[in-house]
């Protein structure tokens, strides 16, 4: 069995075979980063890991965080002793240090890190400043600095990448004072730090809203920290802490998951993660220079096909849902009733929205959760010196788990879903995917592999000597260039843009 020392003792490992039946790699699982964040350290930023003594068994999963599943809204176990991560390297000891894909002779390190609540409550002072979640992922990069090679690994050529929240996210880390110096580049899938979904408004009164539907009632910081930390995880992840009366009135599937996200942390002396919104870190250019790949899937909403029009159940009595949080909270009602109409003549062209209207209902989901959030964050990125990509992922097959249940309401809708592209780079275990070499679909994700680990390994997806007969163009505000990646790898130029200057306009009206 392999073994591996790190930090914090030893480690024993495992030899596996790849999916593709064609090779081995090594995986070392449930390694802990940090210390277990329960009792007293709940809520707070992260601990150094502990020590132990002999050598420790790395062949099993550690627990995730608490959380609730998007798609049958059951809630995962998962455990507050959450903060491990996973190693899988193709060699242990490579001639040359492995960037941090396996096939594709890279290191992948996959981490776990708190969410929602508990990861994410803010008191605005320096017990809870917020960010707990962010500050789990930097305690992991700086784990990989100390100990990746060992692994076969370099630190020098870190790409850190994440999907949907994951995305934002990585964004934030762009964003981040305190990532600065960890990563050299940047992978964001379907989301971005502007994503309405993924932003925290009142994030103190929130925690004291929390604290009122658990039984307390008080204005002082300390006795709703004690109590909060001593009320069990169950009670915690079946809150539903509203603040604003839309939130009250309609629920999304976005508000059902997302109370508690990154915030902007007062600067208290502290190690802080944020002190500045994201569009003013971007305007500043007071942020990491690393080379960007981002994009989405060509119908990012497919997912929740079958359920969607639920979501606008209410729209009829109150149109403003259809305006994002983001403005709301700056705009007075009839502003906000203005802009509902502008964004429901667009999208409805006045049509009741019902049956009919499914196809419109994914697309206005698609580009305000979604397309628009991710162009406007590329957009102000400064270019500095370095690599821009922007992609369109539109892969179908049996492989589209996620789009392929949401069809079932919109057979209309051919491309790709939220959550579809994983499947192409990862072997989703619950869906018992067979990998078959003779099929399109594994075309499909070996290119996708080889976009993703090129970029990983140099910052450019398709470096000079690429077998993939197609070369990527860099994106810049002149020339707005993509890739899409389906069956065939497609360039192409102004992907979103009439959807981008849309929203664009909706954001200028509301300043």
């Amino acid at each position: 069995m392999p073994k591996v020392h790190v930090e914090q003792g030893w480690l024993e490992g495992e030899r596996a075979p790849l999916v593709t039946k064609d090779g081995f790699y090594y995986s070392f699982k449930g390694i802990p980063y940090a210390a277990p964040p329960i009792g007293k350290l709940r809520f707070k930023a992260p601990q150094s890991p502990i020590l132990w003594k002999g050598i420790k068994k790395a062949t099993e999963h550690g627990p995730v965080c608490p959380q609730l599943d998007l798609f049958t809204d059951q809630f995962l176990e998962g455990n507050e002793d959450c903060l491990y991560l996973n190693v899988y390297t193709p060699e242990l000891t490579p001639k040359t240090p492995l960037p941090i894909l396996v096939k594709e002779e890279v290191v992948l390190v996959t981490i776990n890190y708190r969410v929602e609540v508990l990861g994410f409550l803010c008191l605005e002072n320096k017990e809870v400043p917020g960010n707990a979640g962010m500050k789990d992922q930097v305690a992991a990069l700086r784990w990989v600095q100390k100990n990746i090679s060992n692994f076969g690994g370099d630190p020098n050529n870190v790409t850190i990448f994440g999907e949907s929240a994951g995305g934002g996210s990585v964004g934030w880390h762009i964003l981040s004072p305190m990532s600065k110096g960890l990563f050299q580049r940047a992978i964001l899938m379907s989301g971005s730090p502007f994503c309405d979904w993924g932003n925290t408004y009142f994030s103190r009164r929130r925690a004291f809203a929390l604290g009122r539907q658990l039984g307390i009632t008080t204005n002082d910081d300390k006795e709703l920290l004690e109590y909060l930390q001593s009320v069990p995880v169950e009670k915690l992840r079946n809150t539903n802490p509203k603040v604003m009366i839309l939130e009250t009135l309609v629920e999304t599937f976005a508000l059902k998951m997302f109370h508690f996200t990154p915030v902007v942390e007062k600067d208290m002396g502290l190690e802080h993660f944020l002190t500045d919104t994201p569009e003013n870190y971007l305007k500043s250019g007071n942020l990491n220079e690393v080379d960007v790949m981002i994009g989405y899937t060509s119908e990012e909403a497919l997912y929740i096909g079958s359920r969607i029009k639920s979501v606008f159940d209410h729209y009829q009595m109150y149109p403003e849902m259809l305006v994002p949080r983001e403005i709301l909270v700056k705009v007075p009602p009839s502003k906000s009733l203005e802009i509902s109409d502008k964004i429901g003549a667009h999208y409805f062209e006045s049509k009741p929205i019902g049956d009919d209207t499914m196809k419109e209902m994914i697309k206005y989901v698609s580009d305000s959760a979604f397309g628009y959030n991710i162009h406007r964050f590329l957009r102000l990125l400064p270019p500095f010196k370095k690599n821009r990509f922007l992609y369109q992922f539109s892969c179908v097959s049996e492989r589209n788990v996620y789009g392929n249940q949401g069809r079932t309401n919109c057979p209309d809708l051919p491309g790709a879903s939220h959550l579809d592209d994983l499947s192409y780079l990862f072997d989703p275990k619950r869906f018992n995917l067979q990998v078959d070499m003779d099929t399109k679909s594994y075309k499909m994700i070996k290119q996708t592999c080889a976009l993703f680990a090129n970029f990983a390994k140099c910052g450019n997806p398709t470096p000079r000597g690429s077998k993939l007969g197609v070369t990527w163009l860099q994106y810049d505000p002149n020339n707005r260039n993509y890739l899409d990646i389906g069956e065939t790898l497609t360039p192409g130029r102004d992907l979103g843009e009439k959807m981008y200057q849309f929203w664009q306009s909706v954001y200028d009206e509301a300043n």
